[in-house]
């Protein structure tokens, strides 16, 4: 019997061990095959695959602008605004709050579905939702007209409609109404919507920009404050590195080695690491050295200071009402994608019900 035969079988017996009803635990419907060192794994395995969440969440909820107000200029989307040093100070305060809420709630839902659910799932904020919020509800910096206050007003009245539904049963009823084609279509949609946030500037790589007779057009260049192109096409080295990583990802699905995206994601990750490159994540400028100082502290806690508990239930405009049956809407109908540990393998799990 090796060490992890001993440890696996120790830990089985324990309290813990039948908690979780790991195989050997003598537990009622113990589970074959669970082991504590197999779960180990499978946690890690989990947890880089969607880490990515906590930055990249933060990122695009920024977009928002947040609870920042610009008094330099008309609106935030000024140019005056996207240059001002208070404004982006104050944008940057809210990427750090971001990610300390992300990080806290995937951390309290995924311990909430283990302990009292004993199901092997990481629950996390999700991307579709999060960029309907940012870009379709409130728009860049608030050009939608409806302030962030109340946007996360109408999300926190869903929560609670969607938690009431769920215990009464109506929404598992509900949800079976719908076909399983729309169902499959709908995630599908939201992967193509997050794709075409992916290939913008805003938070992806910029392979695409605005054109104002096809409303959308190869860019990969250089850009302004307001996100023009101000050098040629195709010579942007964000650009480049992003496609390097897709290419890296594809040779690598080619020969079959496991874990290929995240083998992608970790190199272009360290790369754009390197400061005084142009395609570095920390550019020599007072915002980028903040981030790399930041960086450089490799665990650290940031106290939320900007966004805690500001919600504005004056839900006096439509489409604010919009928002929320639309929101409620994708929580019903389409089954919520977690990460579920199965074995060694970090997966995507359809929650039923």
């Amino acid at each position: 019997m090796t060490f992890f035969d001993r440890l696996n079988n120790s830990v089985a017996r324990s309290r813990v061990g039948k908690h979780f009803r790991l195989d050997g635990s003598g537990a009622r419907r113990e589970r074959v095959g669970s082991k504590f060192t197999t779960e180990i794994r499978a946690g890690l395995t989990t947890f880089v695959t969607m880490a990515y969440i906590i930055s990249v969440n933060s990122l695009i909820v920024a977009d928002s602008g947040g609870t920042c107000v610009c008094n330099n200029g008309n609106n935030a989307t000024d140019p005056a605004c996207l240059t001002d040093p208070a404004y982006a100070d104050c944008l940057a305060i809210l990427k750090l709050d971001m990610v300390t809420a992300t990080a806290a709630i995937a951390c309290f839902s995924s311990l909430l579905m283990g302990l009292f659910a004993n199901l092997p799932i990481g629950l996390a904020p999700g991307m579709g939702l999060n960029a309907y919020f940012t870009y379709t509800v409130i728009g860049f910096h608030g050009t939608k007209g409806i302030s962030y206050e109340t946007a996360l007003g109408a999300v926190f009245i869903e929560g609670i409609l969607f938690i009431l539904l769920s215990l009464f049963g109506v929404r598992q009823w509900l949800a079976r109404l719908i076909p399983q084609s729309i169902k499959i279509a709908t995630g599908a949609g939201i992967g193509l919507y997050l794709c075409f946030i992916g290939m913008q500037s805003s938070a992806g790589i910029g392979l695409i920009g605005g054109d104002p007779a096809t409303l959308v057009a190869l860019a990969g260049c250089v850009k302004d404050a307001t996100g023009k192109c101000i050098g040629p096409h195709m010579e942007s080295a964000t650009t480049w590195m992003g496609l390097f990583g897709f290419v890296i990802i594809s040779i690598c699905l080619l020969f079959r080695v496991k874990g290929a995206v995240l083998v992608g994601i970790m190199v272009v990750s360290i790369l754009s690491w390197i400061r005084g490159t142009a395609f570095t994540f920390f550019p020599d400028t007072p915002a980028g050295d903040a981030s790399f100082d930041y960086f450089k502290k490799i665990v650290s806690f940031h106290p939320i200071q900007t966004t805690m508990a500001k919600m504005d239930f004056n839900l006096n405009n439509s489409e604010i009402w919009l928002a929320l049956l639309t929101l409620l809407c994708e929580f019903l109908f389409k089954h919520p994608i977690a990460f579920a540990t199965t074995g060694v393998t970090a997966i995507p799990n359809m929650i039923l019900n």
